[in-house]
């Protein structure tokens, strides 16, 4: 590739994406409040969402986990904490095998229950449909540069090459020679990735900043039994109410 080229791809996009996905949050919290959300479609279907929702969602969070290590903890760090390149890739597979596997079923699922169950597909639109798409190629290139590269292959060392340049987009300083040099696959994901980023503020995946932290603070809810209120006379005439327990259900 050109140097241009190369600068567009590996700099100006990523930048690009980030400031749309900071900005839209922001414009999106402050003016869609009633957006902000998942739109849970689980009403509409329980038992693929289930099932789906669970596996995808412990998958990502293992995968996000690998990605933090593998990519924002320098190899220089895990060989000063004598974890040798053998080891780690070892370890790095298995476990991107393993929760990515369940990632990919997971969003395999819920794929199928969004485009399967007329009541689920009903309420699709075409930002979903766009998330989903952007969403599987992050998934499949990622499962195919584990499997190809790391599982199959002899295996490459990102963390020479992807995980120096993500750093340095953070650091202000990015190098897009390291990403120009890495193979089609790593682009691929690297690319789509960003893609992701740039377009999570317009779709449904803002719920995931929405976490319930402040149920663990409130105050508990108060709950009162329904009372059923009779007005009575009392011996003087005296009408006042009087609350009796509500009767028991009848049978059918």
């Amino acid at each position: 590739m050109n140097d241009r080229l190369d600068f567009l791809l590996w700099i100006a996009v990523p930048y690009a994406a980030f400031a749309v996905f900071v900005t839209a949050h922001y414009w999106r919290f402050r003016h869609d409040q009633l957006g902000w959300s998942a739109r849970s479609t689980q009403l509409l279907e329980r038992r693929l969402l289930r099932i789906g929702s669970l596996a995808f969602h412990v998958g990502m969070l293992a995968v996000l986990g690998g990605h933090v290590v593998g990519i924002l903890v320098p190899s220089s760090w895990t060989r000063a904490l004598a974890i040798d390149d053998g080891v780690y890739h070892v370890l790095s597979a298995t476990g991107g095998m393993l929760f990515g596997t369940a990632m990919l079923a997971g969003f395999g699922v819920l794929v199928y229950r969004r485009t399967r169950t007329p009541r689920v597909a009903a309420t699709t639109t075409r930002t979903d449909r766009l998330t989903y798409v952007v969403l599987g190629t992050v998934i499949v290139t990622g499962m195919l540069a584990t499997t190809g590269w790391n599982v199959l292959g002899h295996g490459y060392e990102y963390r020479e090459t992807v995980a120096p340049w993500f750093r340095g987009l953070g650091l202000l300083s990015p190098n897009p020679d390291l990403m120009a040099g890495a193979p089609l696959l790593f682009q691929l994901h690297a690319m789509s990735s960003v893609a992701l980023f740039a377009l999570w503020p317009f779709s449904r995946l803002v719920h995931a900043w929405s976490v319930p932290i402040v149920y663990v603070v409130r105050s508990p809810i108060l709950y009162r039994r329904r009372l059923t209120r009779r007005r009575v006379a009392g011996s003087s005439g005296y009408v006042r109410d009087r609350y009796l327990d509500p009767p028991p259900p009848t049978g059918p």
